[in-house]
C-alpha cells in the first residue's frame, strides 16, 4: 500500500460523521464519500476489474465523482479522464478510441444519447454515479466481451492535456509519480508529508476541473492535509469570492485569468481579507498583473509551474521565498521543487548555457523517465544561481513571419500593458506571402473602450514592426479550455468566422 493511499484512507475514515465537502452550500460527510468508494469497489470486484485495470470516468466537479476518483486511485487502478465539457459526438468518439473496460459517469451524463450509445456499444461495464444525494450506484450495462485495452499496471492516471494549442493528448502518469507530486507539495504548507493528519476545520476551495491535472492535484493535496473542502463546479468570480468570504481560507488558487476577473469586477478588499497568499498556475502570469493584485488587496501572488507530461509540479514559490526574493526574482515561476533538477540548454547543440541566458528547459528527477537522463521540454527558459526559474515562452508556438521569429507572449505582454485591456491572446494565422502572421484577440476592462486601430497605434510604439499583429479582434470573452487557458484552436475559428 502506497504512503499516499495510507494517508488518504486514514483521513477519510477517521470520523464518518464529520463534515468533508461543501457543495452548493450543503455539507457532505466523510461517511457519504466512503460509502460511494465502497460501492464502487464492490461493483468492480464483482466484475473482475482488479488492480492495474483502466477505469474511464466522466469527471465533473461533484463530491460523488471526487469519491469515485479517490476509490479508483487508492485501489491501484488507473483512471482514464473523460472531459464532460466535450460535445456529445466528441465524448462518444473518445469512448470508442479509449477502449476502457469500465466507464462511470453521473446520471445527467448518461442522458447524453451519443455518449451512452458509444459506451454501451463498447461492451464496457457502465456505472451510473447517482446525481441524487444518498443514492446507490447502478450498473447500467454489465461487462461484456469487448475489444478492451485493460492493462495499465503502475499507471495511476491517463490524463488529457489542456489542448491549448491543438488536439488534446492523453498522457500516462505513473502512480508513484502522482503520489510523489502530492507528498512533495507539503513543503509549500510547512507540514510533515509522512503523517496521517488529524481532521482540520480549515477549508480549501476546489475550483479547478477534475479533468485537468490541477484539479486532481488540488483534491488530493486537500485530502492528504486532512482539510475540508468547498467544491465549485467551475471558476466564477461571484461564487469564488462568496466561498472565500464564508470559509475564510488563508490560501486559494486560480489561473491568472481569474486574477484579472477579480480585479476587473472590483471585488471589495474585505471579501478577501482572510487570504495570506494567492496561488496561480496553468498559464503564464504577467508580473504586472501580480503586482496590481498585491497592490490592490495586499495579497502576494505565488506562481507554480508544472506540466502534465512531466507529472505535474516542477517549480513554485513559498511565502518565505517571496519575502526574500520577490523583488529580485520578479516574474519567476519560483524555485525548482525538491527532487527536480533543471537546466537550460542551447536548442541546437544541447549544451548547457550560462546562468541567466535563455534556451530550452530540460528536467531530471527520479520519477521522470529512467531518473538519470535529462528530458527536454518545449519551454524557453532561464535560471539563476539560486535555482529560480523564468519561463519565457514556448518554442513550439513561436510564429515565423517571413523568417522573423515572434514569441506570442511578448506580444501579449505589450497588448496587456494598455490600461484599457483586461486580457489578450495571440495565435498564428496562415499567410500566403509570409507563411504565417500573428493575430490578437483582446478583452477590455469594464467601462473602457478601445478600438482596433487605437490599439494598433499603441503597439507600434512598443513592438518591432513584424511583431505587430496583422489582425486585431475585440471579444466579450475568450474561448477557454476546462483549465481556463485560452483555446487557440477555438480562437482561430473565431478569426476565420470574422
Amino acid at each position: 500500500m502506497s504512503k499516499l493511499r495510507t494517508i488518504v484512507e486514514g483521513v477519510m475514515r477517521q470520523d464518518p460523521a464529520a463534515e468533508a465537502i461543501e457543495f452548493r452550500q450543503s455539507w457532505y460527510r466523510w461517511g457519504e464519500l466512503t460509502s460511494i468508494i465502497d460501492q464502487l469497489e464492490a461493483v468492480l470486484q464483482d466484475h473482475g476489474i482488479g488492480a492495474g485495470s483502466r477505469v474511464g470516468g466522466v469527471l465533473r466537479n461533484t463530491p460523488e465523482i471526487a469519491a469515485a476518483i479517490v476509490g479508483v486511485l487508492t485501489s491501484d487502478r488507473c483512471i482514464v479522464t473523460l472531459n464532460p465539457l466535450l460535445s456529445d459526438d466528441k465524448l462518444a468518439g473518445d469512448i470508442r478510441g479509449l477502449k476502457t473496460p469500465v466507464v462511470f459517469a453521473m446520471s445527467e451524463d448518461w442522458q447524453r444519447e451519443a455518449f451512452r450509445a458509444a459506451a454501451f456499444d463498447s461492451k464496457a461495464l457502465c456505472i451510473e454515479i447517482p446525481s441524487e444525494r444518498g443514492g446507490s450506484l447502478k450498473v447500467l450495462s454489465p461487462l461484456g466481451e469487448g475489444d478492451f485495452l485493460r492493462d495499465a499496471q503502475g499507471v495511476g492516471i491517463e490524463m488529457l492535456t489542456s489542448g491549448t494549442t491543438g488536439t488534446p493528448k492523453r498522457i500516462p502518469l505513473k502512480s508513484k509519480n502522482f503520489d510523489r507530486m502530492i507528498l512533495d507539495a507539503a513543503i509549500f504548507e510547512s507540514r510533515n508529508a509522512d503523517d496521517v493528519p488529524r481532521l482540520r476545520k480549515s477549508v480549501s476551495i476546489l475550483n479547478t476541473p477534475f479533468s485537468h491535472i490541477g484539479g486532481l492535484f488540488s483534491l488530493f493535496t486537500c485530502l492528504s492535509a486532512g482539510r475540508r473542502a468547498c467544491m465549485l463546479e467551475r471558476f466564477q468570480v461571484a461564487p469564488f469570492v462568496d466561498a472565500i468570504a464564508r470559509h475564510r481560507p488563508k490560501a486559494v488558487s486560480a489561473p491568472p485569468s481569474g486574477l484579472r476577473m477579480i480585479l476587473d469586477a472590483d471585488v471589495p478588499k474585505e471579501k478577501l481579507e482572510s487570504l495570506v497568499i494567492f496561488r496561480t498556475g496553468t498559464a503564464p502570469l504577467d508580473p504586472d498583473l501580480a503586482d496590481a493584485f498585491e497592490e490592490r488587496y495586499g495579497i502576494p501572488v505565488l506562481q507554480n509551474y508544472g506540466a502534465t507530461e512531466f507529472a505535474g509540479g516542477v517549480a513554485g514559490w513559498t511565502i518565505q521565498d517571496h519575502r526574500e526574493f520577490g523583488k529580485t526574482c520578479r516574474g519567476s515561476v519560483g524555485r525548482m521543487n525538491p527532487g527536480v533538477d533543471g537546466r537550460v540548454v542551447n536548442a541546437e547543440t544541447g549544451e548547457p548555457v550560462a546562468l541567466g541566458e535563455s534556451g530550452l528547459l530540460e528536467l531530471r528527477a527520479k520519477h521522470l523517465g529512467d531518473g538519470k537522463n535529462w528530458m527536454r521540454t518545449n519551454d524557453i527558459a532561464r535560471m539563476n544561481e539560486d535555482q529560480f526559474l523564468w519561463i519565457l515562452g514556448r518554442a513550439d508556438n513561436a510564429i515565423i513571419r517571413g523568417g522573423f521569429k515572434i514569441i506570442p507572449d511578448d506580444v501579449v505582454r505589450a497588448i496587456e500593458s494598455h490600461p484599457a485591456v483586461r486580457e489578450a491572446s495571440v495565435v498564428a494565422l496562415p499567410d500566403a506571402r509570409l507563411g504565417e502572421v500573428p493575430a490578437a484577440a483582446y478583452l477590455v476592462k469594464s467601462g473602457q473602450t478601445l478600438d482596433a486601430e487605437a490599439l494598433r497605434v499603441f503597439l507600434r510604439e512598443r513592438l518591432t514592426p513584424y511583431q505587430v499583429p496583422a489582425r486585431l479582434l475585440q471579444l466579450e470573452e475568450l474561448p477557454r479550455t476546462p483549465s481556463m487557458k485560452v483555446s487557440q484552436p477555438e480562437l482561430k475559428k473565431l478569426f476565420e468566422a470574422a
